[in-house]
């Protein structure tokens, strides 16, 4: 395995040398952002921190590693805001990418070189917590220290895998929009359908994951965010 990169979000150290954060401190960082503390924040936290080690790779990735990696979420869980704020990549820059199929697993990848290793809790490691904790009676709790303290062997099946990205999910991609030619909205990263020799948005083509009911009329009235043009409060 390649030695690690450092990352340049670090903390600095003693004399200032910069040091990667700790476990500790990423996990605190993760349920600041999740909002609490649960055995999924735990192992996204460290499922993160493995997919980038076998990448070569510190947490969280700097600014100049950020670009590099890609993350694919399995889950639409607590786990899943672990693995953002722990490897530093996001949805809206396109780095993290969910596929719903509800397991418990991210796989990393590395854009230069084309590398990934996908990354699956075990199913076993609750029995794993139970065997090891017996005198936590609360199996959430127990779950929570148990995670903190298991081999990643215990935890973790790792694997190397390879992952078709197009070009069109990557980050920074960029090409012609087109407009739907029923609704006329802008259609962006090729996601648009060809139908009865119609270019079409997924919504148009029958694809949404919503019913039309009816246009709601009067926003202006609820929108918190005074326009330019707007009269200025009375009183």
């Amino acid at each position: 395995m390649k030695p690690l990169r450092k990352s340049g979000l670090c903390s600095a150290g003693k004399y200032g040398v910069k040091m990667a954060p700790s476990f500790e401190q990423l996990l605190a960082a993760s349920v600041s952002a999740h909002g609490h503390l649960c055995p999924g924040q735990v192992l996204g936290v460290r499922m993160s921190m493995l997919g980038l080690a076998l990448l070569g790779y510190e947490a969280p990735l700097d600014e100049t590693n950020i670009k590099k990696v890609v993350v694919v979420v399995e889950i639409d869980r607590c786990a899943t805001d672990a693995v953002s704020v722990t490897t530093g990549v996001k949805l809206g820059r396109r780095s993290l990418q969910f596929r719903d199929y509800g397991l418990m697993a991210a796989t990393f990848v590395n854009l230069p070189d084309g590398r990934a290793f996908r990354v699956a809790a075990r199913e076993d490691c609750r029995d794993k917590a139970a065997e090891m904790l017996p005198q936590i009676k609360d199996p959430h709790q127990r779950e929570i220290q148990a995670y903190q303290l298991m081999p990643a062997s215990d935890l973790f099946i790792a694997e190397a895998v390879t992952v078709d990205l197009k070009p069109e999910d990557l980050p920074g991609y960029h090409a012609g929009k087109v407009v739907c030619e029923k609704c006329g909205t802008m259609i962006r990263h090729r996601r648009e359908v060809k139908k009865n020799r119609r270019t079409l948005c997924r919504v148009c083509a029958g694809r949404a994951y919503f019913k039309h009911i009816k246009p709601v009329v009067g926003i202006d009235a609820l929108n918190p965010v005074e326009s330019p043009g707007s009269k200025p409060p009375e009183g």
